[in-house]
């Protein structure tokens, strides 16, 4: 099999940066949807100062259930997803990794920050050009808000070193595929430089 001509497309003058379900009920290994990753929280801090230092926008999205409807066959696929309920310890983040006033927190039912949210619209005020996408879970709402960005036609960047998954071979191979078809995986070192 021949390998997939792909070339990267770099960086906009306008960035975002969207810090992808970066709440407790994904990040705490005692949740039934987290794993043990304080390095990846760390990393996380780290791009999200760079990005405030720069006066860049920073949104984050969490992941909230308000009635039985919401994502039900989502949820039934994935029933720990039920612990996403409103104003819970799980869809709170982090004091050192949780919005600052003024920043914009999208609300999403579904895997894409994009789909079913006000995200598009956030970005298109902003005037953004290209998305820099962290955050959790690399095989899951980081690879689809990657796609939905590229199909939104914004230059998307995952940042390899700041998102992580539960399963570090679904992991690789998400960031090799992301890479080879729909957007840029960089280390966060080279992001704003």
């Amino acid at each position: 099999m021949s390998k997939l001509d792909s070339h990267p497309t770099g960086i906009g003058s306008t960035p975002a940066l969207v810090v992808v379900d970066m709440c407790r009920g994904f990040i705490d290994a005692r949740s039934p949807l987290g794993f043990e990753c304080s390095d990846l929280i760390e990393s996380n801090i780290s791009l999200v100062d760079q990005f405030r230092v720069r006066k860049l926008p920073v949104i984050f999205t969490t992941t909230i259930y308000r009635n039985d409807s919401d994502a039900s066959v989502f949820r039934s696929k994935i029933p720990a997803l039920n612990i996403l309920k409103p104003n819970s310890e799980e869809v709170s983040f982090l004091d050192e990794l949780a919005p600052s006033e003024g920043e914009t927190v999208i609300e999403k039912k579904f895997a894409s920050a994009f789909f079913q949210t006000n995200l598009i619209e956030h970005l298109i005020q902003m005037k953004v050009d290209s998305v820099v996408i962290c955050g959790v879970t690399t095989s899951g709402c980081v690879r689809a808000t990657a796609l939905d960005s590229l199909q939104n036609n914004l230059k998307t960047i995952v940042v390899e070193n700041c998102v992580g998954d539960r399963d570090l071979s679904a992991h690789a191979a998400n960031l090799y595929d992301l890479q080879a078809k729909y957007a840029d995986v960089t280390h966060s070192d080279l992001i704003l430089k």
